[in-house]
């Protein structure tokens, strides 16, 4: 599939599309599956998927698998278990169009990560954008109201997808140090399988407090499309974009998620995107823009 989709920057974009779709019905069946119990099943229908691909690369690349267990379990616990659970969280509170637009902000926190822990300096036009992105991020978050930042009146459903985002720039930073020599899909069925025995303990309590699924046939065609394709094929290509084109570039293509999202948000969910959607992202597109000018 990837050889046929060869092109590094079309892989990041369908991508950006699945989670953006991924974030859209996330908010439409919240009602149906609760957070925790969708991103531990999310997984295990992508783990049934991945499981026959990955296999047969197991043995032959063992001894790879057995010397990067510590980046393995790393990117298993932020892309697998951490973000996706973060994300569902917050949809719980807040809509799939600001969820889409906070999503924006993972270029900026990669760099800035990228900069404060790996020594990889900005240049003053570079340290100009991240501010203005980071005002376009603040803007969305507080709806326009600077008075809602004042009183640190924020929308928790923000807030956990602040950690959504921060999450998956470690993430992507992560991957530079993913082991080498993995066959793709053995390294995300070995992740995932992180993911899901860290998940378990979560959706476990989930259900002693009495959260329970309805599923009916929308719901389960719905998550069965969030386990496949924003679950499985679109971590793949992502991961082969980042390896492609490296982790700071890849991340810029976070940015298509407000236009996706807002889009199917729109015509799905029939959210109408206000004045400080746009505010917000045409700041965050004028930040990404400056600090990647050079």
């Amino acid at each position: 599939m990837i050889q046929r989709f060869a092109n590094p920057y079309l892989l990041l974009t369908l991508s950006a599309l699945s989670w953006s779709s991924n974030m859209v019905l996330g908010r439409a069946i919240r009602g149906d599956i609760p957070p925790l119990t969708l991103s531990f099943w999310r997984w295990a229908i992508a783990g049934l998927f991945v499981l026959p691909l990955a296999l047969p690369h197991l043995r032959q690349q063992w001894p790879l698998l057995k010397a990067g267990w510590r980046p393995l379990l790393v990117l298993g616990l932020l892309g697998i278990a951490g973000y996706n659970t973060f994300a569902y969280l917050g949809l719980q509170h807040t809509t799939a169009t600001n969820a889409a637009l906070l999503n924006s902000f993972v270029p900026i926190a990669t760099i800035a990560i990228s900069w404060a822990f790996l020594g990889k300096h900005l240049k003053p036009l570079e340290a100009v954008g991240v501010l203005i992105s980071l005002c376009g991020a603040l803007t969305i978050v507080a709806r326009g109201n600077v008075g809602v930042l004042a009183s640190l009146d924020l929308n928790i459903g923000d807030l956990w997808m602040l950690l959504a985002v921060l999450d998956w720039a470690l993430y992507t930073i992560a991957l530079a140090w993913r082991p080498a020599g993995v066959h793709p899909t053995l390294m995300l069925g070995t992740t995932i399988a992180i993911g899901i025995v860290a998940l378990a303990p979560a959706y476990a309590w989930e259900l002693a407090q009495g959260a329970r699924m309805n599923l009916h046939p929308e719901a389960m065609a719905i998550l069965a499309y969030i386990g496949i394709v924003p679950g499985f094929v679109s971590y793949i290509f992502y991961n082969r974009g980042v390896a492609e084109v490296g982790a700071n570039r890849a991340s810029l293509f976070i940015h298509l998620m407000p236009v996706f999202g807002t889009l199917l948000s729109s015509v799905f969910l029939g959210e109408v995107p206000h004045w400080y959607h746009y505010l917000g992202i045409g700041l965050i597109f004028t930040g990404i823009g400056l600090t990647m000018k050079r």
